[in-house]
């Protein structure tokens, strides 16, 4: 069974769905325009959650973007996605990982540093009728 559906799998069967990162790899986060090992930053965390590669996520002046999504304890405690911009070092990433780690959004307190990477998602408007 792949690795993916495993989880999956899991997942569902105790009613839990771990915490999780969603890594934008598009049209300049990921790309030579902003200078990090993306490759290193994606494989780190997906040694601590399932990683979700998006496309584009409109926030491309805070190239690499990274979003944590709480697990099923932390939407229950009431977290919602977290969004960090400008993650673009093995530090950054390393705080990210340590965060996951701990049980991320509504589960652990987000470390002070990661606040120098908070950002506000894009807004999305519904398109016309």
């Amino acid at each position: 069974m792949p690795e993916r559906l495993a989880e999956e799998t899991v997942a569902t069967a105790d009613r839990t769905v771990p915490c999780r990162v969603v890594v934008c790899r598009d049209c300049c986060c990921g790309t030579v325009k902003v200078d990090a090992d993306h490759a290193a930053q994606t494989a780190r965390l997906r040694e601590i959650a399932p990683v979700r590669i998006s496309e584009c996520l409109d926030v491309c002046e805070q190239a690499n973007v990274v979003v944590v999504q709480p697990s099923t304890a932390g939407r229950a405690a009431g977290a919602r996605p977290v969004w960090l911009g400008l993650v673009n070092d093995r530090d950054a990433t390393e705080d990210i990982a340590d965060w996951v780690r701990a049980g991320g959004p509504g589960v652990a307190p987000r470390p002070d540093i990661l606040d120098l990477y908070l950002i506000e998602p894009p807004r999305r408007t519904p398109s016309p009728s």
